[in-house]
């Protein structure tokens, strides 16, 4: 038997006030799909601006982080030890404060004097160069010896490091990225079980127990190699203080303090404790400056390519031609960043390939 009719005021009464809706839009719809194309781009482009605008902020926000995950094995010792947390935590904080504070003392002072002593000497180091024909033809064809002095000069100093404001502002900005690091390390480290518990809560339960292994081993990883950096980088200042004890330079525990702690900054860090004895070395007497330059070149060959390989090899379980390749690469590709993460990941790749990669092929 058939519906009776509906007049069209009852189906707009049951329609709604203001009408029966219609069907909703196809996704294949062009409008609706160059839409939603428009929106997705514009998100993305504003995602971009957000991590490019607070590039340096996250740059400071993961140092801390890889370093929390580093420091973390010293909380747990002494954890074990009996002392809660919070204890271990300020321990270790107030021992890499320490540090700190005992290598800026020890540099400060050397640093300004044997400057000085470099800055006021550098016109006598040349003058003596001129006896030798070669040298002084050249000192003489290019004026070099008005160069430097000009060079040397407080104003052109100045001027060429932007004047006081501008390293005002250096001198502060690196004390406020230096204090930002230290503040989020210690509250990482505070924070530490909390953070990877909350991590390990986002994964499904069914692979949860397997993730938390693999962290595990893989933060295992991290902390260390950054034993085996505390390691090079105590070679590097022990092999810095008996040089300095041979030449006779001055202060030769602060410039071993001032390679040491150089040497563990990616990068840079080697190249600029050696620049800072050579200096040094100049300051005392010509002979002295050439054979530290030498000694350090010839040093950091034997790190980069001898000790640095074996002891990554032995801490982090990194193969040597492994680690000098990812050394190369991080730096090449993410300068201090990659080159601070480059071991530690390339043995977090080594385990996910191992642990489940390789299994997974077997089983197909």
């Amino acid at each position: 038997m058939d519906d009776p009719p509906v007049d069209a005021a009852e189906e707009d009464h049951r329609a709604g006030r203001f009408g029966r809706p219609g069907p909703p839009l196809s996704r294949r719809n062009p409008f609706m799909f160059g839409l939603l194309m428009g929106l997705g781009l514009i998100l993305a482009y504003a995602i971009f601006l957000g991590v490019r605008n607070a590039a340096s902020i996250l740059v400071l926000i993961f140092i801390a982080l890889f370093l929390a995950i580093g420091l973390n094995p010293a909380v747990v010792r002494l954890r074990k030890w009996g002392l809660p947390r919070g204890a271990a935590v300020a321990i270790v904080a107030l021992v890499v404060v320490g540090l700190l504070a005992g290598a800026i003392v020890s540099l400060i002072p050397p640093l300004v004097s044997q400057t000085t002593q470099l800055i006021n000497n550098v016109p006598d180091y040349i003058e003596s160069l001129q006896r030798n024909k070669t040298v002084n033809d050249l000192v003489q064809r290019y004026d070099l010896l008005t160069k430097v002095k000009n060079a040397l000069n407080p104003t052109t100093v100045g001027s060429a490091v932007g004047g006081v404001l501008g390293g005002a502002r250096l001198l502060f900005g690196t004390i406020f990225n230096v204090l930002t690091v230290l503040v989020l390390t210690i509250y990482f480290m505070a924070s530490f079980d909390r953070i990877r518990e909350g991590g390990y809560s986002l994964v499904p339960a069914s692979r949860r127990n397997r993730v938390r292994l693999l962290t595990d081993e893989i933060l295992t990883k991290v902390g260390a190699y950054m034993v085996g950096a505390l390691m090079i980088a105590l070679v590097a200042g022990a092999s810095s203080f008996v040089l300095a004890l041979i030449l006779g330079l001055g202060y030769p525990f602060a410039l071993a303090v001032v390679v040491a702690v150089c040497d563990l900054i990616p990068q840079i860090g080697a190249t600029l404790g050696a620049v800072i004895v050579s200096l040094v070395g100049f300051a005392h007497s010509l002979t002295a400056g050439l054979v530290c330059a030498a000694f350090f070149i010839v040093y950091q060959q034997i790190e980069n390519y001898l000790i640095y390989p074996n002891v990554m090899r032995r801490s982090v379980k990194v193969s040597d031609v492994a680690a000098v390749v990812a050394a190369l690469l991080g730096v090449a590709l993410f300068g201090v960043i990659g080159a601070l993460v480059a071991i530690p990941m390339v043995a977090a790749v080594q385990l996910i390939m191992r642990e489940v990669l390789v299994p997974a092929q077997e089983d197909r």
